[in-house]
C-alpha cells in the first residue's frame, strides 16, 4: 500500500513539474510572438507603420510638393514611407500598387492617374487587410476608406467666379483637364454653376469645350491654337482647369499676341503660373495649400493604420460607398494677393515670384 502511494505521488510531482514547465515556455512564446522591443504587441502604437504612396506623376511640380512634405510628416509620425510614379501612365500604377502590396506595406495612399480603373487593386489590398487613403482625387467604384482633398466643385465656382467678374460679357472657351480624372469633372461642374446662368442669358457664348489629356500643357497648347483658329482669335476669356493647361493655352495666346488681353483661370499656384500672374498674363490661380493636405493625409494615414478615427462627419458617395471625406478649403489667387498667399504660407519664395518682374516694379517685400 506504501508503495501505492509512494508512486501516485511521484506522478502528481512530475505532472506539476512539467505544467509548470508548458506555462512557462508558452509565456516566453507568447511574449516572442506578441511582444516587441518595448513589451507591447505588435498592433500597438510602437509598431513602425508602412506606408505605400503611389503618386500619379512626379514630373510635375505640384506632386513633388506633394511628396517631399507627405514624407516628412509621415516620418515626423514614425511611419516609413515607400514612395512610386506611375508617370501618368495607369496601367504602370496599377503594376506598381501591386508591387507595394508585396511589400507589406500597413496602408496604401494613392494620387490616381484614371480614377476609374483602380478598384481591383483597392480590393487587392482589402483582401490583404491594406487600408487605401484616396489623395486629393477621389478613387471611383472602390471600398476606399478615407478621402482627403479640396472642395474641387467649389475650385471651379471660384475659378469662373472670377472670370466673370472681369468678363462679364463674351466669347468663353472651355479648357478641362483629364477626362480620366474625376476631380476634372467637379471643377466643370462648379464652373458651370457660375457660367449657366450666364450663358442662359445670352451674357456668355461658349465657342468651344475640349479636355486636355492628362493635364498636359502640350495638349492644351494644341487645343488652343485650334480654337483660336477656329474663331479667328475672338475668345475673351478661357476657362482653363489647371496651371499646366494655362501654361498650354497662354502659349498659344502669346503666339497671336493675345497674352494678357485675354483672361485665363487655373489651379494648383504652380510657380510659373504665379510668375504669369505678376506679369499679368494669367489672371488667376486657385491655391491648394499643399502643406495642409499634404500633412494632413499623412496623419490620415498613420491613423487608418493603427485602426484609429480619422475624425470627419462628411463623406461623398464613389458610385459605391459613402467614403468619409477630409474636405480642405481652397484660395483664390491674383496679383494682388500673392504674396499674403503662397509666398506668406511659404510655397514659393518672393524672389522666385518676382523673378521677371524689374525690381521698380515689385511691391514691397514681406
Amino acid at each position: 500500500m506504501k508503495r501505492v502511494v509512494k508512486i501516485i505521488v511521484s506522478m502528481l510531482l512530475l505532472f506539476v513539474l512539467v505544467f509548470s514547465m508548458t506555462a512557462c515556455g508558452q509565456d516566453v512564446a507568447n511574449q516572442n510572438v506578441n511582444g516587441n522591443k518595448n513589451g507591447e504587441d505588435e498592433s500597438g502604437k510602437n509598431k513602425k507603420v508602412r506606408i505605400g504612396f503611389s503618386v500619379s506623376d512626379l514630373t510635375l511640380e505640384r506632386w513633388q510638393h506633394d511628396r517631399d512634405i507627405f514624407v516628412k510628416r509621415a516620418e515626423e509620425l514614425g511611419a516609413e514611407v515607400l514612395v512610386q510614379s506611375a508617370n501618368g501612365d495607369s496601367a504602370k500604377q496599377l503594376s506598381q500598387i501591386q508591387n507595394m502590396l508585396s511589400q507589406g506595406i500597413d496602408v496604401l495612399v494613392i494620387i490616381a492617374v484614371n480614377t476609374e480603373t483602380l478598384s481591383p487593386v483597392v480590393e487587392q489590398a482589402k483582401k490583404e487587410g491594406v487600408k487605401v487613403l484616396a489623395y486629393d482625387r477621389l478613387i471611383m467604384n472602390a471600398d476606399v476608406d478615407a478621402y482627403v482633398s479640396f472642395d474641387n466643385v467649389r475650385v471651379g465656382e471660384m475659378q469662373a467666379e472670377y472670370l466673370v467678374q472681369k468678363v462679364p460679357k463674351g466669347n468663353y472657351f472651355l479648357l478641362g483637364g483629364s477626362p480620366t480624372d474625376n476631380n476634372a469633372k467637379m471643377f466643370r461642374e462648379g464652373q458651370m454653376n457660375v457660367l449657366k446662368p450666364l450663358i442662359d442669358k445670352g451674357d456668355i457664348k461658349v465657342v468651344g469645350d475640349q479636355w486636355a489629356k492628362d493635364w498636359q500643357a502640350s495638349e492644351a497648347l494644341k487645343i488652343m491654337e485650334n480654337a483660336l483658329t477656329a474663331n479667328n482669335n475672338k475668345i475673351d476669356a478661357v476657362v482653363a482647369s489647371n496651371d499646366s493647361t494655362a501654361g498650354g493655352a497662354i502659349q498659344a495666346l502669346a503666339a497671336q499676341g493675345l497674352a494678357g488681353k485675354v483672361a485665363v483661370s487655373g489651379q494648383d499656384a504652380d510657380l510659373a503660373a504665379v510668375q504669369r500672374i505678376v506679369e499679368g498674363t494669367q489672371s488667376m490661380t486657385v491655391y491648394k495649400p499643399i502643406k495642409r493636405i499634404a500633412t494632413k493625409s499623412a496623419e490620415v494615414a498613420v491613423q487608418l493604420a493603427k485602426g484609429e478615427s480619422t475624425n470627419t462627419d462628411q463623406t461623398v458617395n464613389n458610385g459605391k460607398v459613402d467614403v468619409p471625406f477630409i474636405k480642405l478649403d481652397p484660395i483664390m489667387v491674383d496679383k494682388e494677393n500673392v504674396i499674403d498667399t503662397v509666398v506668406k504660407d511659404g510655397f514659393h519664395s518672393y524672389d522666385d515670384v518676382y523673378k521677371n518682374v524689374p525690381e521698380s516694379q515689385r511691391p514691397p517685400r514681406p
